[in-house]
């Protein structure tokens, strides 16, 4: 499983010219999913990203949770987090999961949050064409892949 995290001042999911979610101070988790993901992963993931400490205290020091600043959490599906491109130069998304394991991990990851954060979190719709808009803070982005526990 791996996932890009974003801190980001809004963020928001536009799905048939529509708003399907919006945050405001939080983080954009972009998740991919792969064949060999399985519900251990769910629950160190969102463990770890729920205490990563990427928000400023008062001192200006990145020394905050998302739990402790009370942000809010928009989870996006993107499958091609997982893509190779070893070979020439069309991507191969062999890794990732197809969507009948891929579909319940993710729902399970969006439920797994909201118990860590004691709060409903966004969500796009996974498999659809999604349009999304942020404005990253910092910028900070992080990257965390279950499968390089560093």
């Amino acid at each position: 499983m791996r996932a890009v995290i974003q801190r980001v001042s809004r963020a928001s999911v536009t799905i048939d010219g529509q708003v399907n979610s919006s945050i405001n101070k939080g983080l954009l988790i972009l998740l991919g999913i792969e064949e060999s993901d399985v519900s251990e992963d769910i629950s160190w993931l969102c463990g770890k990203i729920s205490r990563l400490r990427i928000f400023n205290d008062e001192a200006g020091l990145m020394n905050l949770s998302v739990q402790e600043t009370g942000g809010e959490v928009l989870v996006v599906s993107q499958f091609t987090l997982h893509a190779s491109t070893k070979k020439g130069n069309r991507p191969s998304f062999i890794m990732a999961a197809k969507p009948d394991l891929a579909i319940p991990l993710y729902e399970a990851f969006i439920k797994q949050m909201q118990v860590e954060l004691g709060k409903e979190i966004q969500t796009g719709i996974f498999g659809a064409d999604m349009k999304v808009e942020l404005l990253n803070d910092g910028p900070v982005t992080i990257m965390i892949d279950t499968k390089n526990k560093e």
